[in-house]
Order: structure tokens, then C-alpha cells, then sequence
């Protein structure tokens, strides 16, 4: 079968490789459309992210060589002993995480923090190939109707409702979210479907921020030098109950707090490239709860993220194109780059004219 592998930085490779057998618990899912993420572009660029936490695993980091994919979808075409739940021909999505369901963290229901955490197309085989092997565990059906192109983007809905999740936004708070790019434009998709809150939305002027609008967003405010000043009029004296930080760039966690109501919540999502000097102060001072986030939790999210593809424009909004899979290398450096301001995917069944 073709599959795109990672060998390292600069360096994937549309190759030949076998066909894999669904073990016992798994299925062959044939692939319909697969996407591509910032942590591949990350990687594609300066190498595998490693983080030393306490795990059995890292969070990422492709060891190569291996096949990328974690953001998938696909037809059941194998069985592996032992399946129950599904059948030949079903369509579906993967959540890509693979949890022990036997450890504290997953006990508490956040497999996402699974002590044993292994994550498709990041630690094994993903889905950025014709065929791959997967647990039941990670599927989840897709609504009948929904397209291969807009459920293709389920799994990173999904991290953008679980982000929402976190940042615990109550009715009517007022919220600020820097950051409208694809992950950015998630969260606030998320936001959307679990409350009714005010939004205001902070990036540079260009489609971004007329994207978000269209999505909701109550008030837009474009980065230059009177952005804090602009910011401050709309949350009022006392700052916005929660902040979201979802871009990543370098000052935000502090300009974040600077923004942040006395005992209100700052939660981060953007994964800075390098370490950031944070002033703690003003945080303490004013008892701001920072709160993180990281993938989704497949049982609870995965199935409203297809829920809300299937009933809104977000995908329409959100998807720039479809490629052939040997477009990949190519995509991971526009990506790398800054150029993509939406979602790619590739169906590895196309072919290349």
C-alpha cells in the first residue's frame, strides 16, 4: 500500500509498504481522508517534540521511520477478533488516542492523560496511508449524510471542544480568544456548542478575523498597536472572565493575564515554538486560574465534533483543499511556512494526474 513516512526533519516519503492486519480489538479501516496538523508541520521543519514528563510515553515525537496520521477517517473493509460494535462497510472516525482504560487518569474519564498514552501516526502506524489498523476503542460513526471532505476534520474539532471544555465559560461571561487560526477557529466552534457567551476574537486583519465573525464571534479586534487599547473598551475595567490564548506566539501568555478579570481563568492552548518568560505576579495577585489543555477525550468529544460538522459551516469555512498524498511534503512546508490559514486534507485513493 502508498503511506507517507516520516524519516526526519525535511524528510517524508511517499512509499510502499505492507498492508497491516487488524489485531485482536482492531479493525482495517481504508482511508478516506486524512489531515495534517501543526505538531507534523513542527516536526517536518526541526524534528520530533519531545517533552520529559512522567509517562510511558512522550507526547509526540515521530522516532521515524513511521507513518504519519493522526486526523482520519475511513470504511471498515478488515475485522480483528474479538470486534463488536461495528461492521464491514461502516464509516468512521478515528480519535487517534489509544488509552489503557486501567490507570488513575483514565478512571477520572481523561484518557487524553493516560498514563500509557500512545497516539497513531505520533508513537505507531497512522492513518496517512491507503490501510491501517486500529482500535475500536478510538471510532466513532459518522452521522449519516456527512461528507468524507467535512468529516474529515472531526478529530481536530474535537481538540477545539475539549479546549472549550477547559476553559469552563459560564453563560453570558466574556471571553477573548487570541489566536483565529485553525485551532483557534476550533475552540471557538466549540464555545459555540457548549454556551452562550460573548467572544471577541484577536488576530491580524486579513480572513481570519472575517472568519470568525461569520462563525459567531461578537467582536473581531485586529493586532497592531492599538490593539490592548481596543480590548480593554470591550471586556471593561474589570477584564473578560476567561482568556484563551490558541496562538502560540511569543508575549501571549502575559499579554493574556494583562487582559484577565481578578479571579478569573487563563487558559492556554498555543503551544509556544520556544520557552516563554512569564511574569507570575500579576497571576498570583490577582488569583487568575491558568488552566491548559491537550488532544480531546475521544468518548466525549469526538462524537459532538461530527455532530457539529454535520449541522453548521464550519467545515465549509475551515477546508481549503484536497490533495493526493504525494502533495504531503509539500503541504507540511506551505504549512511550516504560515501559508495554510485553514485545513488540508489528503485521500490517499486519489491519484495523481
Amino acid at each position: 500500500m502508498k503511506a507517507a513516512v516520516y524519516h526526519g526533519p525535511h524528510d517524508v516519503r511517499i512509499e510502499q509498504k505492507p498492508q497491516p492486519a487488524p489485531a485482536q480489538g482492531e479493525v482495517l479501516l481504508k482511508i478516506t481522508r486524512s489531515g495534517m496538523c501543526g505538531t507534523d508541520a513542527s516536526e517536518w521543519k526541526s524534528g520530533p517534540l519531545l517533552f520529559p514528563i512522567a509517562s510511558a510515553h512522550p507526547v509526540s515525537g515521530h522516532s521515524g521511520p513511521m507513518i504519519l496520521g493522526h486526523e482520519f477517517i475511513g470504511e471498515i473493509v478488515g475485522l480483528g477478533e474479538g470486534v463488536s460494535g461495528f461492521a464491514m462497510g461502516d464509516r468512521v472516525a478515528s480519535g487517534a488516542g489509544i488509552s489503557c482504560g486501567e490507570c488513575p487518569r483514565c478512571a477520572e474519564g481523561r484518557t487524553n492523560l493516560c498514563q500509557r498514552y500512545v497516539t497513531l501516526g505520533l508513537n505507531r502506524d497512522g492513518g496517512m496511508a491507503e490501510y491501517v489498523a486500529v482500535p475500536t476503542s478510538t471510532l466513532v460513526p459518522l452521522p449519516d449524510g456527512l461528507s468524507d471532505d467535512f468529516a474529515g476534520l472531526a478529530q481536530p474539532l474535537a481538540v477545539g471542544l475539549h479546549a472549550a471544555r477547559r476553559a469552563r465559560v459560564h453563560t453570558d461571561d466574556t471571553v477573548v480568544l487570541i489566536g483565529a487560526g485553525a485551532i483557534g477557529t476550533f475552540v471557538l466552534a466549540g464555545l459555540g456548542h457548549l454556551v452562550d457567551a460573548t467572544v471577541i476574537v484577536v488576530d491580524f486583519a486579513g480572513e481570519r478575523l472575517e472568519r470568525a465573525k461569520r462563525l459567531g464571534a461578537a467582536h473581531t479586534v485586529e493586532v497592531n498597536d492599538t490593539t490592548d487599547a481596543a480590548v480593554r473598551e470591550l471586556v471593561g475595567t474589570f477584564g473578560a472572565d476567561v482568556v484563551i490564548e490558541a496562538s502560540g506566539a511569543p508575549g501571549q501568555i502575559n499579554r493574556a493575564a494583562s487582559w484577565t478579570r481578578r479571579g478569573g481563568t487563563l487558559l492556554q492552548v498555543g503551544l509556544p515554538s520556544q520557552p516563554q518568560e512569564v511574569n507570575v505576579h500579576p497571576i498570583v495577585m490577582a488569583e487568575i486560574s491558568v488552566e491548559t489543555t491537550l488532544a480531546h477525550v475521544c468518548g466525549e468529544d469526538m462524537a459532538p465534533a461530527l455532530e457539529i460538522l454535520n449541522s453548521t459551516d464550519l467545515a465549509r469555512e475551515l477546508l481549503e483543499a484536497v490533495y493526493p498524498l504525494e502533495e504531503l511534503p509539500h503541504q507540511l512546508e506551505r504549512l511550516a511556512k504560515g501559508e495554510i490559514q485553514g485545513k488540508v486534507l489528503f485521500d490517499p485513493q486519489m491519484t495523481t494526474s
